[in-house]
């Protein structure tokens, strides 16, 4: 039986074959889930005030974006807006939102799903990593058998989110989530593991394995790609561990992409 802590699902005395790290939005599904939850429990709570209560957060974010704040700030502005918010209540939307969404049957992009029910028959486990949170993630990953969710988690008091978060899953924040779940395989080679990704921005995740996969057509995401196939996988995710397990910061691709919503 999973259990859910500190955004990660963690199965006891479970030995996997090999990890499979997946990036959530528009590379598992073809949306951006932050925003589409936060717009379907605003309108679905507060009819048309909660359209314009979306479009105002939007707006926000966009601005922030356009200014050049750090994505890791602008994660951090999103999850302001849930301050105050019952997290029981939100779960439960969450479940309602992608009941919904799911129906579609564009929803899912159908060649990643394919991909991760081949791992999970080959004896992997899945590892889901998002900026995103519990309310849109834990039923994707149900969806998918996911065994782990690396995510986004909001701080909690007396079941309400207080609209601080403990630490963004985006960027380098992916890496280390990575480099903690490699940590904690011991039996797990990196070299081994892989990685999927639709955007720049998951460089770090995709550094922390020998088989990183690319999802969509991103020119930035091809160069990588094609740059890892010229030199040994074996060298780039060992190192990554090695240097994370010195508590040291392996150099990391830089990340040259944009993305009008940096949120995950």
């Amino acid at each position: 039986m999973a259990e859910t802590a500190g955004g990660v699902r963690v199965d006891a005395g479970h030995r996997p074959a090999y990890l499979v790290f997946c990036d959530v939005d528009e590379t598992l599904i073809n949306c951006k889930s932050m925003f589409e939850f936060l717009r379907f429990q605003l309108v679905r709570r507060f009819g048309e005030e909660g359209e314009h209560r979306y479009r105002l957060v939007e707006a926000d974010l966009k601005g922030r974006s356009a200014a050049g704040v750090p994505r890791a700030d602008v994660n951090r502005a999103y999850y302001r807006s849930y301050a105050g918010e019952s997290v029981e209540e939100m779960a439960a939307l969450g479940r309602e939102w992608f009941t919904l969404a799911s129906a579609d049957p564009g929803f899912f992009i159908a060649s990643t799903v394919d991909e991760l029910n081949r791992h999970r028959a080959a004896g992997a486990e899945i590892v889901l990593v998002s900026g995103s949170f519990p309310p849109c993630l834990d039923p994707v990953a149900e969806h998918v058998g996911a065994r782990h969710v690396l995510c986004s988690s909001p701080v909690v008091r007396e079941g309400r989110y207080t609209g601080e978060l403990t630490e963004p899953v985006i960027g380098e924040g992916k890496r280390a989530a990575a480099l903690r779940m490699l940590a904690e395989h011991p039996g797990v080679n990196p070299r081994d593991c892989f990685a999927y990704g639709d955007h720049p921005s998951d460089f770090p995740l995709l550094d922390c394995v020998g088989h990183p996969r690319g999802v969509g057509d991103d020119p930035v995401v091809r160069g990588y790609l094609a740059r890892r196939a010229d030199r040994a996988a074996a060298a780039v995710s060992g190192c990554a561990l090695a240097c994370w397990s010195m508590g040291r910061d392996e150099h990391s691709e830089g990340c040259s992409g944009g993305c009008a919503l940096p949120l995950c």
